[in-house]
């Protein structure tokens, strides 16, 4: 299995109503991807988070092996959901993928 983790930090000209509308956008898309995609196991996405993080949101999402995170990485259903919901409100990502 492979653990595909993504931090994302939203733009600061983002007033905090509009945070919580584009944190529920990003849940609302990602998680939607659920069954759509080959050899996605599982995919959350946490948008409570306590006062001391540092990032506003989190992709916690699990594929079958490397190979079918690469496909999720082009699949059209998902870079939809990219183009559309996070890339446009989003300043900074962070990556960590690994084996379990």
């Amino acid at each position: 299995m492979t653990k595909h983790i993504i931090l994302w930090t939203l733009k600061e000209t983002l007033s905090a109503e509009e945070k919580v509308f584009v944190k529920a956008a990003i849940k609302e898309g990602l998680e939607g991807l659920a069954g759509q995609i080959p050899g996605l196991v599982d995919i959350h996405v946490q948008i409570d988070c306590l006062p001391t993080s540092t990032a506003d949101l989190m992709l916690d999402s699990t594929f079958t092996d490397a190979q079918a995170l690469k496909g999720y990485s082009v699949h059209p259903a998902h870079v939809a959901v990219a183009d559309g919901k996070v890339r446009p409100y989003t300043q900074i990502r962070s990556c960590l993928d690994f084996e379990v």
